[in-house]
């Protein structure tokens, strides 16, 4: 995928987008865990822009089923993506593979969410675990990186692309979240979820900065892909006793 991005979509991809960058010299040295909201199909494209110009080889778990698209699969083998077969017993497998890479000094973009967001706001939803537990197995850092304007330029699960006029392309990398509470528990499913809240949290005060507004409402469930219904009693009712 460098070369890929470096000799063809670089230029392209400076002719058709602003950026506006922020945070590269958050980035740690080695390896470590880059965990991006996913707001877009083009969005791996775009980060790969980024990730490409500030010395960073774009690495992302990827969905398995990619790998099996024409084109497309022959992309993502050749660039040595890591697959994650979902809900199989090869998840385990993929989390491993990536816990190596991330240990032997390379970068691995895990999107926590696991697909775009269905938040009709995209604001980021509940997130998997993978992640975290990628960076608390791995012992190095877990890097929040929000992002802003491929839904502009690709809106989700659209298929009508808008390269014109220029889109603003933001991308804002923050400060490795802090799991040091964590480190040297027993990686439950428990501590797992908290500490994934933690940089979900993160990625949507992060959000809000580029956005200049906050979300409404309850998150999005990354497993049912709906809002949480609200548990306090609704306002409209007397339940007063006469």
């Amino acid at each position: 995928m460098t070369r890929w991005v470096v000799r063809i979509l670089r230029p392209l991809l400076m002719l058709i987008t602003r950026r506006d960058w922020q945070g590269a010299e958050k980035l740690p040295q080695g390896g470590y865990v880059l965990a991006p909201n996913h707001i877009s199909h083009v969005d791996p494209i775009l980060l790969a822009h980024f990730m490409v110009d500030h010395g960073v080889t774009p690495r992302y778990l990827a969905k398995d089923t990619l790998f099996d698209v024409r084109l497309i699969g022959a992309i993502v083998r050749g660039a040595e993506q890591i697959p994650v077969h979902r809900s199989t017993a090869g998840a385990a497998e993929s989390l491993r593979t990536a816990v190596e890479s991330v240990q032997a000094g390379q970068v691995v973009t895990i999107y926590p969410e696991g697909t775009i967001t269905r938040d009709p706001d995209l604001w980021p939803m509940s997130s998997r675990t993978g992640a975290v537990r990628v960076a608390l197995a791995s012992g190095r850092p877990l890097v929040p990186l929000a992002q802003w304007g491929a839904q502009d330029m690709l809106w989700p699960y659209s298929k009508r692309l808008r390269l014109l006029p220029r889109k603003t392309i933001h991308v804002h990398v923050g400060d490795p979240v802090d799991l040091t509470d964590f480190e040297g528990l027993e990686l439950t499913e428990d501590l797992l979820h908290r500490a994934t809240d933690r940089l979900v949290d993160a990625l949507t005060a992060m959000l809000g900065e580029i956005r200049g507004e906050l979300p409404r409402g309850a998150r999005f469930d990354v497993r049912t892909l709906e809002r949480p219904r609200s548990t306090l009693p609704d306002p409209t009712t007397n339940t007063e006793e006469h």
